[in-house]
């Protein structure tokens, strides 16, 4: 009598194989329903991180804790004599990897950022700026306070729209874009953001440096301050604030 080869089947192979099939079914259907499925988080966190974010109007001319806002990398000419390539206005924005985008449901804090040249409000570059030390939302961010990006006395209030320099607490190093290094990100090409202060021959902070928090135009629904005739003949002032973060 012939003995059995390893691949022959005997018992109820068929069955197994039937309940086992089963098995996975009920899985993928049970993981689909709670949108568990690797495809349905990606798809979710992608349409967070790029859909249309309405930004926080100022009415005053400050910025608030509790604003929805942009952090803006001007156009300067040092850029573009340097960097011929590199021009235009760059804004902060989440930079996941390839093993976030595939295997978080949400933003998991801390993330990495980086700079693009996108000026559009979306998902991935508007930030909620958050009290460190409980002050209430509503109120006005101060010179020197410090503040926390969220992701979606005797001090001057910040104000919006205006050049100023935003400073690592624990560092004390300055934001920056140096816009000679670029990475290719999940989301394409796009611009290394470092805490590092470029100071110039009279030791004041370079154009890297310089940074524009800004809110949305109020007479344009889909519109921001950047886009809006500046009534100042010289551009943007580069008021000489500094903000920690």
């Amino acid at each position: 009598m012939a003995a059995y080869r390893p691949g022959v089947l005997i018992g109820n192979w068929n069955e197994d194989a039937y309940l086992e099939e089963q098995d996975r079914l009920r899985d993928f259907m049970r993981k689909r329903e709670r949108g568990e499925l690797l495809i349905q988080k990606i798809n979710n966190l992608q349409d967070n991180l790029l859909k249309k974010i309405q930004l926080s109007v100022s009415k005053d001319g400050f910025v608030h804790f509790g604003d929805t806002v942009m952090l803006l990398n001007p156009d300067n000419k040092s850029s573009v004599e340097n960097y011929p390539g590199v021009c235009g206005s760059l804004t902060l924005a989440i930079n996941l990897d390839e093993i976030s985008i595939y295997s978080a449901r949400s933003l998991q804090a801390p993330c990495g950022v980086s700079a693009v040249e996108s000026v559009d409000p979306v998902g991935r570059n508007t930030f909620s700026l958050l009290s460190v030390d409980g002050v209430a939302v509503g109120e006005p961010i101060r010179f020197g306070q410090n503040f926390a990006l969220g992701t979606t006395g005797g001090f001057s209030d910040q104000m919006a729209n205006s050049k100023m320099i935003i400073t690592h607490c624990h560092t004390n190093r300055s934001l920056a874009v140096p816009r000679n290094f670029w990475t290719r990100s999940y989301f394409g090409k796009e611009y290394e953001v470092i805490c590092h202060t470029y100071l110039d021959s009279h030791k004041a902070e370079e154009d890297k440096n310089y940074w524009v928090i800004v809110t949305r135009n109020p007479s344009d629904e889909d519109g921001t301050m950047i886009d809006r005739p500046n009534p100042h003949p010289g551009g943007i002032r580069k008021n000489e604030f500094r903000e920690e973060t």
